[in-house]
């Protein structure tokens, strides 16, 4: 309730957000490498929002690390379309939705027989455990300077 209430108000800080269509899953495990450059597959969560939304599961590591991984993403993003630096604000409530929807994605197909031997670990309480860990940390990520930014 907490963590949503911190992405409800980092959304609605923002009330004049750009949208536009998404691949929606865009981290370097969908994107195929050949001679030709980057394919993007895995097109199965196509939707629409800001553009921030593609861009930050591109980053990984540290505050710093991903700070300086993003000044080089938004260097080419923007040789191609404008950037609304706005939305660095939305990196940490998009990275907490995302914790969420994960956990309600496998737990609504819990009853196919697949899921339980794919994800044994999901009925365990150190699953959970994890997730309630996390889920304070994104609380208190939330509530930091955006990405981008100077922390503290």
């Amino acid at each position: 309730d907490i963590a949503l209430g911190e992405v409800q108000r980092a959304f609605d800080a923002l009330p004049e957000l750009r949208t536009l269509r998404l691949h929606g899953d865009c981290h370097p495990g969908n994107i195929l490498w050949t001679d030709a450059g980057p394919h993007f597959v895995d097109l199965d969560d196509a939707l629409t929002g800001p553009a921030v939304q593609d861009l930050w599961m591109l980053l990984s590591g540290d505050r710093a690390s991903m700070t300086r991984q993003l000044a080089g993403v938004l260097d080419g993003y923007e040789d191609f379309m404008d950037f609304d630096w706005r939305e660095l604000r939305l990196v940490e409530p998009l990275r907490t939705l995302r914790l969420i929807h994960h956990s309600a994605w496998i737990a609504r197909r819990w009853s196919d027989p697949a899921f339980p031997v794919a994800f044994p670990w999901f009925a365990g309480p150190a699953y959970w455990g994890q997730q309630t860990i996390q889920l304070n940390e994104q609380i208190e990520a939330m509530r930091e300077p955006p990405l981008g930014t100077p922390a503290g």
